[in-house]
C-alpha cells in the first residue's frame, strides 16, 4: 500500500520484484474475463479458485473515475482511511461513497502505528473516522495494515496490540478486522502466532509470485495483492492489484456477513 511515507520503504519491506517476473505474473495471472475473475491452479489447499480483481488506494492515487474503474471489471476496492490517532486520508470522503455508488465493493483500512498508542485507541479512531460497517451489500469490513517496522514492541506486545484492535473493532462494527500483512512481517513481530488466524480473514502481501506465502496460522487466504503497480482504467499510474479468493457469491457474503 502507499502512504504518506515513501513508497522506497516498502520496496525494503517485501523485496525488490524484478521487472520480468513481475511481468510474468501479471501476465500469468489477468483475469480472462473481467466480469467473473479467473479461475487458476494455486498453491491453497483448495486447488482451482476463482480469483476476482480488485484494487487498494490511498491519496496517492489522485483523482478517480470509479465508473471507469468498474467498467474495467474491478470487482473490490479497499480504501485507506486513517493512520495512527490523528492522520485521516485527505481523499477517504471522496473516494469511499464514489467506488459504492459506481458499483465497487468498497472496504476501508486502518495503518497500525503500533508505537503511537495502544490497538483499542486505534480501532476506535478508525470506526469513527470511516471504518464503520453497514449491511449494505457494498462495504468490506475494515482491515489492518499491519506493515514496516515492529515499532519497538516485544512480540508478545504487539500480539497483544494486535488482539486488543480486533477485540475493539469487533465491539463496535460486529465485524472481524481484515488482517493485511506479509509472511516474513508476521514472523518478525508476532513470533509466528497462529491465534489470529481463527479469528480474522487474510490479506496477504506477496507481489512477483504465482502463489502467496501464508503467515502462521492462516491455511488459506482471503485477499492477496500481488503487485504494488497494475494499471486500470480511471487511474493515473500504478495502483495495487489484488484478488478475492473466491467467486462474487463469496464476495458477497463476505460483504453482508452472510453465511
Amino acid at each position: 500500500m502507499t502512504h504518506h511515507h515513501p513508497r522506497s520503504l516498502r520496496r525494503v519491506l517485501f523485496g525488490t520484484v524484478s521487472a520480468l517476473a513481475l511481468l510474468a505474473t501479471v501476465a500469468m495471472s489477468q483475469p480472462a474475463s473481467a466480469n467473473t475473475g479467473s479461475t487458476v491452479r494455486s498453491g491453497d489447499d483448495i486447488g482451482i479458485q476463482t480469483l476476482l480483481p480488485g484494487i487498494d488506494v490511498s491519496h496517492w492515487q489522485g483523482s478517480i473515475n470509479w465508473t471507469s474503474v468498474r467498467n474495467a471489471g474491478i470487482r473490490f476496492a479497499y480504501i485507506k482511511a486513517t493512520e495512527g490517532t490523528s492522520y485521516k486520508d485527505p481523499n477517504f470522503n471522496t473516494y469511499y461513497p464514489a467506488a459504492y455508488y459506481a458499483g465497487v465493493i468498497r472496504g476501508a483500512y486502518h495503518f497500525a502505528r503500533p508505537s503511537y498508542s495502544g490497538g483499542a485507541t486505534q480501532a476506535s479512531y478508525f470506526f469513527n473516522n470511516g471504518g464503520r460497517w453497514s449491511a449494505d451489500h457494498r462495504t468490506l469490513p475494515g482491515a489492518l495494515d499491519l506493515e514496516g517496522s515492529c515499532a519497538g514492541l516485544s512480540q508478545s506486545a504487539m500480539r497483544t496490540w494486535i488482539y486488543d484492535f480486533w477485540a475493539r473493532y469487533k465491539a463496535l462494527s460486529t465485524r472481524d478486522v481484515v488482517i493485511y500483512t506479509t509472511a516474513s512481517w508476521w514472523s518478525t513481530c508476532t513470533g509466528g502466532w497462529t491465534a489470529q488466524a481463527a479469528r480474522s480473514p487474510l490479506w496477504v502481501a506477496h507481489w512477483g509470485v504465482s502463489s502467496p506465502t501464508k503467515p502462521a496460522g492462516w491455511s488459506f487466504y482471503t485477499f492477496w495483492q500481488y503487485t504494488n503497480c497494475r494499471s486500470v482504467s480511471g487511474i493515473s499510474g500504478c495502483v495495487d492489484g489484488d484478488y478475492f479468493n473466491g467467486d462474487s457469491s463469496r464476495l458477497l457474503a463476505l460483504a453482508d456477513n452472510t453465511p
